[in-house]
């Protein structure tokens, strides 16, 4: 089953801004253009990387002669790759300017500095300058303060990383006359990459403390009053033309990097905001043990109250971040600080119910997180970034059977937060006083901002803030935008192809651009940002269209009931509409929950598949539609079984079956069958008696399904490497070893099994 994984993990606010220079902006992010077509290159078999990458620029011109494409900006964008690497920066200049035309239709301010870093470097080729530093100025001579700041993410890049991709690839083909044509556009992309970068980035950081000492004021190791006298550390970026004080935008973050920070904060300084950014306490250089989660809340409150008298705001202060620094807004909010007048969250964590566990089912990807961000003063990123450390841990573990708390063991390093989270498997008051709760909700009157995405993970702790928010104050300020969106599209831009889905152009929105009309609506009273007509904003994926809803529910206007039926014959079930037809009708899972032969296997990391791999899991398959419907809201239902054990891991995902035989996950559910009334307190199953788990799932989702799609139900329980494994005998599952598994794991599915999808037909 797909949850979310270490690689995603990384995905949140901080990892974002860590490769935006890589990746570039995420909506650049395109299939390069698959062809069957195939080249003659090089002219003789060549073993050596040296050797054809001498010959690349050859390829390259080669490519040029009858490179074409439908796709008018993805042709415009590999052939400013391939101009530039055949030596025409003339062309490539104006294959920029054609881009930028194309883009200016649906992202304006976008538009004028897209593949500004390339545009420098052409510039430069063709005035025959050596040095990028003279093209850098004349490039950023024209923009104003805001253009400048959106340029920020793409000015840096993991050049060793980008020599590795290349190298990688240039040794794909010693000893090969031919390469298919999406190979060498891939080719000419890592070439062109580190050209570039090579050339820039050792003249980048004086250019462009050169560039900001023009427009900002900036303050850096800033202290900051934090809770109980504890000193904090954070930044401080003003505009320099700043003539009277102005609301203050801040981020509360555990991620300790001060370029990153910066590229943040003066953004919001281009918008003629005052950019603030405050570390967790410990953090920086500050004094104490940095702690995720435990203190932010306290802190960050202490930290507005600071802002909101400092001579240079106008005493409102305004929040905004993805993933973490979106719990800190929470947090923070809990407190009720009189000075917050906004907030903007995206991609939310929230302890305790989708981090470090979701459904009450620990997730292994968050296992060398604290270490990255609490180990020291700034950030581990040697030991983060050690993706086969990790990899040889989850498979150690799964392999050898031991308790999941032995995890710290295993790896040979101690681990202490991740040995506290141990002591929490319930969502208990120690989750609890980090977020708000009951009350605490209802007094939240300011207005709020949620964004995720069908593919974002973190979109659990959104749907969460959400419901709890409604739910203990039913006028709430509050709006929720979502659509085919990752966890770091809020910041980095919206992809036009995300897990192998390619989504509709209507939802190629300017998501960074959101963030600040947003602000300079509630604190400016600028018009309300058009997108936002409604209190749920959502966009139908395959329909190539916005909706707008007063509520989750009204996003559809019936509920189908899909009951989970045994074929007459084969291993497939049936998703029906009708009941079951006798008594007693049933389907068996039976699982060796003790065997870990499995211990390779991958759950897909991609929503958009070619066939499914139901590992652990039973299929039941609908029948083909007959006409469209729109799926859109949260599917819910109700499970009957009997089950041999006291206690089993859920995990359900709901699939279309597109008319083409591929997969599209559309929403899945996980959750702890102990814990399923009730996060907070522990119900142990009774083996072999007639039992019942009610569910809705925390996946918000919205498809346009297609006549001749199918609706597909894969129903099974948790048995994979990334995730904490419940072996059902009633013990701590953290403790639980394979000696605990005892038989194989029986489910019997009652034919009476349901799900309610919300349709609007």
């Amino acid at each position: 089953m797909r949850t979310r994984n270490r690689e995603e993990g990384k995905q949140d606010w901080a990892g974002r801004l860590a490769t935006a220079g890589w990746l570039v902006v995420a909506w650049l992010l395109i299939p390069l253009g698959v062809h069957a077509q195939t080249l003659a290159w090089p002219d003789k078999p060549l073993d050596s990387n040296a050797a054809l990458e001498r010959q690349v620029p050859v390829l390259a011109r080669k490519l040029l002669a009858a490179y074409q494409d439908p796709d008018r900006e993805r042709e415009l964008i590999n052939r400013v790759r391939l101009q530039r690497v055949a030596g025409q920066p003339k062309a490539a200049l104006a294959s920029i300017a054609a881009l930028r035309e194309v883009r200016r239709a649906t992202a304006p301010e976008q538009a004028e500095v897209l593949f500004i870093q390339y545009e420098i470097d052409a510039d430069a080729h063709v005035r025959g300058e050596a040095n990028p530093a003279a093209a850098f100025r004349r490039a950023f001579a024209r923009l104003d303060d805001r253009q400048a700041a959106r340029t920020l993410p793409v000015m840096g890049a993991d050049l060793p990383r980008a020599r590795r991709d290349l190298d990688a690839a240039l040794q794909k083909q010693h000893g090969k006359v031919a390469i298919e044509q999406a190979d060498a556009l891939e080719l000419i992309r890592l070439y062109q990459f580190h050209a570039v970068y090579a050339s820039l980035l050792p003249v980048l950081p004086d250019l462009l403390a050169e560039d900001e000492a023009n427009r900002y004021l900036i303050e850096r190791d800033v202290v900051i009053p934090g809770a109980d006298g504890t000193s904090l550390r954070g930044l401080v970026v003003r505009p320099r033309k700043m003539t009277a004080p102005q609301p203050a935008l801040l981020a509360f973050t555990i991620y300790v990097n001060d370029d990153w920070s910066l590229s943040d904060a003066k953004a919001a300084a281009a918008h003629g905001y005052v950019g603030v950014f405050a570390y967790t306490r410990g953090k920086a250089g500050a004094p104490g043990t940095p702690v995720p989660y435990e203190h932010d809340g306290e802190d960050a409150a202490a930290a507005i109250d600071w802002i909101s008298r400092q001579p240079w705001c106008d005493g409102r202060v305004g929040m905004y971040g993805n993933s973490y620094n979106s719990f800190t807004q929470w947090a923070a909010a809990k407190h009720r600080p009189p000075a917050l007048k906004a907030m903007l969250t995206s991609a939310s964590t929230a302890p305790g119910i989708d981090i470090p566990m979701q459904g009450n089912v620990f997730l292994n990807f968050l296992y060398p997180w604290p270490l990255w961000t609490a180990g020291n003063a700034t950030l581990d990123g040697d030991s983060y970034g050690d993706e086969q450390r990790w990899r040889r841990l989850d498979a150690a573990w799964y392999g050898s059977g031991r308790a999941y708390r032995d995890l710290p063991a295993i790896d040979g390093h101690p681990n202490p937060w991740f040995s506290r989270w141990m002591e929490h498997p319930a969502y208990d008051a120690y989750w609890q006083a980090m977020t708000p709760q009951g009350d605490e909700f209802a007094g939240i009157d300011i207005p709020v901002l949620a964004v995720t995405g069908y593919f974002d993970g973190a979109r659990v702790g959104v749907q969460h803030y959400f419901d709890e928010h409604i739910r203990n104050n039913p006028k709430a300020d509050h709006t929720l935008l979502i659509g085919p969106y990752n966890h770091f599209s809020m910041q980095a831009g919206a992809a036009r192809v995300q897990e192998g889905y390619e989504v509709d152009p209507v939802a190629l929105i300017d998501l960074p651009a959101l963030r600040f009309q947003w602000f300079d609506h509630v604190l400016r009273g600028a018009p309300r940002p058009p997108l936002l007509k409604d209190r749920v904003n959502y966009q139908v994926m395959g329909a190539n269209a916005w909706k707008h809803a007063a509520s989750l529910d009204a996003m559809a206007n019936q509920r189908q009931r899909l009951y989970l039926r045994p074929a007459a014959t084969g291993a497939e079930g049936l998703l029906s509409e009708h009941p079951a037809g006798k008594r007693g009708e049933s389907t068996l899972l039976t699982l060796d929950l003790a065997d870990r032969s499995d211990v390779d296997w991958n759950p897909p990391t991609l929503s958009m598949l070619d066939a499914l791999d139901p590992h652990a899991a039973l299929v039941f398959r609908g029948a083909p539609l007959t006409a469209p419907a729109e799926l859109s809201g949260l599917f819910s239902g109700r499970l009957d079984f009997i089950t041999n054990k006291r206690d089993f891991d859920l995990n359900l995902a709901l699939y279309e079956q597109l008319p083409d035989g591929r997969y599209l996950l559309l929403s899945w559910h996980l959750g702890r069958a102990s814990h399923a009334r009730d996060r907070s307190r522990r119900e142990l199953l009774a083996p072999g008696k007639p039992q019942s788990i009610a569910f809705r799932s925390e996946r918000l989702t919205s498809r346009r399904l297609q006549p001749g799609s199918r609706l597909v139900v894969v129903l099974g329980v948790n048995k994979q490497r990334d995730m904490q494994i419940n072996l059902g005998s009633g013990k701590e599952v953290s403790d639980e070893t394979v000696a605990d598994a005892g038989k194989p794991l029986e489910i019997r599915w009652a034919g009476s099994s349901h799900i309610d999808v919300p349709l609007l037909r």
